[in-house]
């Protein structure tokens, strides 16, 4: 995959909202704006494709467990979308982390290291730090059987149901690409409920 494939997977879930819609501040940004995580983001990859779709104006977080992958992460950022601020916080995603409110996550094939047994519960602690209504996107193997470098690879059927367990709602598909390693890539998205106790449709 290259950089418009991890655009095109995360577009529908970071644009498909309306800018501000739950807090973000987008003013004078040319894209969606708001403050994102990205979870398990290692050098950058997907930060580079959150960050090009946020435009300046946009705040994220990386998270990850490999501070030098962090700096790189960062050093990218700064280089190709100078009006957007990164920070990074170097930690496990299944443990406590020190976040601000958000507009968005994205964990982009970093729920497949969590066990099946604990992805729920992982997936719940995060979207903790969503605003009402906010997408919590995935990017993942479209399998539910790994191997020794993927061990945890869910469908979009068995996100909906991981989701559900979260107390997530609205799930919904996002894109796919195709993988000659293992299966094929795909994105998706559900929301935190909003405070009117929105339900999953």
């Amino acid at each position: 995959m290259d950089h418009d494939d991890h655009v095109g997977l995360l577009r529908d879930g970071v644009e498909g909202r309306a800018p501000g819609s739950w807090g973000g501040d987008t003013a004078g940004s040319s894209g969606a704006g708001g403050t994102w995580a990205d979870i398990g983001a290692g050098t950058g990859a997907f930060t580079l494709a959150l960050a090009d779709l946020l435009g300046p104006g946009g705040r994220i977080v990386a998270i990850d467990r490999d501070r030098a992958a962090l700096a790189e992460n960062a050093r990218a950022i700064r280089a190709r979308f100078p009006g957007v601020a990164i920070a990074t916080l170097v930690a496990d995603m299944t443990g406590p982390l020190d976040l601000p409110l958000l507009d968005g996550i994205v964990a982009a094939n970093s729920l497949h290291f969590v066990l099946p047994a604990d992805q729920a519960a992982v997936v719940a602690r995060l979207a903790a730090h969503l605003r009402p209504g906010a997408p919590f996107v995935i990017v993942e193997y479209d399998v539910d059987r790994g191997n020794r470098w993927v061990p945890h690879p869910f469908t979009f059927e068995t996100w909906r149901l991981i989701a559900a367990e979260a107390g997530l709602v609205a799930p919904e598909r996002l894109g796919h690409v195709p993988s000659g390693w293992i299966g094929g890539i795909h994105s998706a998205l559900a929301r935190r409920a909003t405070e009117s106790g929105e339900r999953e449709v």
